[in-house]
């Protein structure tokens, strides 16, 4: 299971010996990890979504149009956590990679033609992609580009039209205590959502493997098939793609320390892999 250190966690004081820091596990490497998500996401799901992986997906700013509805959640004000998370979840998808190692995370529509945004790490491992939708349609997908350095990918799911695009907010302005939700397909439970606030900004994580700078931290639950879902604010705005979690190293669950990549970093790299 890969692991990854928050560099900049506070010390503990006093003459007690520091206890070891959490580390974080981006959502699907390691195959103890993948193994334990995909029983659980067999048992509860049937094998029919899951989630333990996130896979590359970067989004356009040109693709990422909004439907009329995502406006609607994007311009209003005073949203019940219900009516966010209703008009957010058509615009998620849940991903399955079939290939050497099985993999599945959550993925962001960005366009009306199939466009989706994810981690890397999720589609990185070759093999054949299948999206499913809120709707539960199937379609597959292609990859259309990765930054392995940002853990972001955009993918095409192919012969599909009308989806409907997430509304990308910015990152530029998210606060510490603002309240957020989380998106995805944990432990193959598609279509999940879950509540929390930003507990931190700016955070930098890094294992063996992986190193990412200037997270989102937060409370919200994610969990294994989160990965490459959103995280979105009070307004149903996208500002950050889950990305990893925090464990002790005695479970791969939730234990509120989360991290998210910042929306407007996603946007930067989903248009040098598009080229728009």
């Amino acid at each position: 299971m890969t692991t990854m250190t928050v560099t900049d966690s506070p010390q503990p004081t006093g003459t007690e010996p520091a206890a070891p820091p959490p580390s974080a596990t981006p959502h699907r490497r390691g195959r103890r990890l993948l193994i334990l998500a995909a029983a659980a996401a067999l048992a509860v799901g049937g094998g029919t979504a899951g989630g333990l992986v996130a896979g590359r997906a970067v989004d356009t700013p040109s693709a990422a149009q909004p439907t009329a509805s995502a406006v609607q959640v994007a311009a209003t004000t005073g949203l019940t956590t219900a009516e966010i998370a209703s008009a957010v979840s058509p615009s998620v998808v849940s991903i399955f990679v079939s290939g050497a190692q099985d993999v599945e995370g959550s993925g962001v529509i960005l366009s009306a033609d199939g466009l989706i945004l994810t981690n890397a790490h999720v589609v990185d491992g070759g093999g054949s992609i299948r999206v499913q939708f809120a709707d539960g349609s199937t379609a597959t997908a292609t990859v259309v580009g990765t930054d392995a350095n940002h853990d972001l990918a955009v993918i095409r799911a192919q012969g599909v039209t009308g989806l409907t695009p997430a509304t990308l907010g910015t990152s530029a302005n998210v606060r510490v205590g603002d309240s957020v939700l989380a998106f995805g397909s944990p432990l193959g439970l598609e279509g999940t959502v879950t509540a929390g606030i930003v507990s931190a900004v700016d955070r930098d994580v890094s294992s063996t493997d992986v190193s990412q700078r200037n997270l989102i931290q937060t409370d919200a639950a994610i969990n294994p098939g989160s990965s490459g879902g959103p995280l979105v604010d009070a307004s149903g705005r996208v500002i950050g793609i889950n990305t990893a979690i925090a464990s002790t190293g005695q479970n791969s669950g939730n234990i509120g320390v989360g991290f998210a990549i910042p929306i407007d970093t996603a946007k930067t790299v989903v248009a040098q892999l598009t080229g728009d």
